[in-house]
């Protein structure tokens, strides 16, 4: 018999013990526990998935067309051309040099835009243009007032002026730019520490580790708290680094419906 067989049937029996059998059938019904790993998406709407499709097939089409144009001469090329260097590996292959060219330089204008501010709440959009069926940009001086729904700036600790910014400035001036390294290759620094000691008397608890990255945090620690043999209740709407570092940890996994707490 498997773990996860076995697993199942202890979670199973544990349930039937705790569950009241009026509690257990409303439980039941409603099926707010999932015994699957498998993840549930909405599922896309056949006029959208053809219209799609048809779409990719048509700008697809095109390209080829606009290609054999370019290479008989009657386009101009503006793409640069890949030398490949003897012994060496082609720089792109040969899709992804025409996706770029046909399909994603067709709509290149609304990615990658620059701003004049700094990314909070609100930016300024640089203005830009394109004579060149997005090849090339100028821009028209204008800014453009923004809501910003790209930044990680949520927090705005990322502003130029304000408590932030100036302790961030004394912090500089009296430690530096950090080690830029791990812990256990150049060593932790006085403010690391005062740093951990407050959040564990904050958070009261014995000590604490705090981590620069929130993603690594997750998915590269679960797997040192829990491993094979062990069982992870997770919230089905968790973030990616939650579930990310669930499955590397080789546990057993059950998901349950978001905030759904018995």
């Amino acid at each position: 018999m498997s773990a996860k067989t076995t697993m199942d049937q202890s979670l199973d029996k544990n349930m039937n013990k705790s569950l009241s059998s009026n509690s257990k059938s409303k439980f039941i019904s409603e099926n707010k526990f999932k015994y699957d790993n498998h993840e549930k998406f909405e599922e896309t709407p056949t006029w959208a998935a053809v219209v799609t499709v048809l779409g990719y097939a048509i700008l697809s089409a095109l390209g080829w067309l606009r290609d054999f144009l370019r290479n008989i001469g009657l386009e101009e090329k503006k793409t640069a051309n890949d030398p490949n260097p003897r012994d060496f590996v082609p720089l792109y292959q040969s899709y992804e040099c025409f996706y770029t060219r046909n399909l994603y330089t067709r709509i290149r204008d609304v990615f990658n835009q620059p701003i004049a501010s700094v990314a909070g709440a609100k930016v300024h959009v640089m203005e830009r243009f394109s004579d060149d069926f997005n090849w090339t940009f100028k821009f028209s001086g204008k800014k453009i007032p923004s809501i910003n729904l790209g930044s990680y700036n949520y927090l705005g600790f990322a502003e130029n002026q304000g408590p932030c910014s100036e302790r961030a400035i004394k912090s500089i001036e009296k430690y530096g730019v950090t080690t830029c390294s791990m812990r256990h290759e150049l060593g932790n620094q006085q403010y690391m520490k005062e740093l951990e000691s407050l959040m564990a008397e904050y958070l009261n608890v014995e000590d604490c580790i705090a981590f620069g990255m929130g993603f690594a945090t997750n998915a590269l620690n679960i797997p040192t708290l829990v491993g094979k043999g062990d069982l992870i209740l997770s919230d089905k709407l968790n973030h990616v680094s939650l579930i990310l570092g669930a499955r590397l940890s080789g546990a057993i996994i059950r998901t349950f419906d978001h905030n759904v707490v018995l």
